[in-house]
């Protein structure tokens, strides 16, 4: 699997030698004694439609780039910043990408971008959820993220996630994204209210989100487990740009996750009993079980039911928490 850096460079070579081969190209079909100046055939309406997206992009970035601060992203500042808001090749540093390659998104260039790049553009631009699908839009692209309108989630599947309350139940995909909730579920773990669309992915979460990750009493085993169910789903999906961008992420910000995946463990779904310590009502026991939503394994209603009474009862003071506090 190439990294991020690597793709970059291979675009910006190919780029690079694209042009000049066509320079090399046009010198030699120029006929001696003839004009410099190639005569430009008529733009079709698509092919000005994609132009005008380019600077739209362009103009976009550029602003998103200069109204940021160096504080804002972890920078210093320094005593001889001349650019208002962050410099380019700061941007192209904190996304992993060239410096040369993203200097030509802000120039409007046709060049290809990918959805990891425009996801690592997003972050690092603090991109709030419309102006990330907006920056997708203008870039052609489908944001892979659970932050992007999912077809699956109904309102009748969002009242059933309301009727089940005091249970905490959600939506997920097999990629563990996490696509709808009740308010018993979104004070279950953490905070999940609090935690931006994009990162609301219970195995971005469970490997670095500190809230969620002290709830779960046996958190080893769980990340184990949890990697080995994500590893045999992405057999399906090896190609998936949202699957390899999430395996990226989860190598690059977490030691313990890459421990784990190096070990090729493969398990299936299954319902067991998790034990969980609530911040707001102490010790759970619930058991976990997937409700498969289509006939593959794709979105599932995720629910835990509790195991004893007590966790029966904590649950509904969980809920009455999770009503207060809206």
């Amino acid at each position: 699997m190439t990294t991020m850096a690597e793709e970059t460079a291979v675009r910006e070579n190919g780029a690079t030698g694209a042009t000049e081969a066509a320079g090399v190209q046009g010198r030699a079909a120029q006929a001696p004694g003839t004009s410099d100046t190639p005569a430009r055939e008529p733009e079709s309406g698509a092919s000005r439609e994609s132009d005008i997206r380019r600077h739209e992009l362009a103009a976009f970035l550029r602003h998103r780039r200069e109204h940021l601060t160096p504080e804002q992203v972890g920078l210093p500042r320094g005593r001889r910043r001349r650019t208002p808001g962050l410099r380019r090749e700061e941007v192209a540093h904190l996304s992993a990408v060239g410096v040369t390659w993203y200097t030509w998104l802000e120039q409007a260039r046709d060049i290809q971008v990918s959805v990891q790049v425009l996801d690592a553009l997003a972050r690092t631009l603090m991109l709030d959820q419309n102006e990330r699908a907006h920056l997708f839009q203008l870039a052609g692209a489908v944001d892979p993220t659970p932050a992007s309108r999912c077809q699956t989630i109904t309102p009748a599947l969002l009242q059933t996630l309301e009727q089940l309350e005091p249970l905490p139940a959600c939506i997920q995909n097999s990629r563990y994204d996490i696509l709808a909730y009740n308010r018993t579920y979104g004070s279950l773990l953490c905070d999940l209210d609090e935690v931006p669309a994009e990162d609301r992915n219970c195995m971005v979460l469970i490997t670095t989100n500190e809230q969620w990750r002290s709830s779960i009493v046996m958190l080893d085993e769980s990340i184990r487990l949890m990697a080995a169910k994500f590893r045999a789903s992405m057999a399906g999906h090896l190609a998936d740009p949202a699957w390899k961008m999430l395996l990226k992420r989860l190598r690059a910000e977490s030691e313990q996750f890459r421990e784990v995946w190096e070990r090729h463990e493969v398990v299936g779904s299954r319902s067991k009993t998790k034990f969980f310590d609530n911040r707001h009502v102490g010790r759970l026991t619930l058991v976990h079980t997937d409700l498969w939503l289509g006939p593959g394994e794709g979105p599932r209603m995720v629910t835990y039911a509790p195991a004893d009474e007590e966790s029966r009862e904590r649950l509904e003071k969980l809920h009455a928490v999770a009503v207060e506090r809206g």
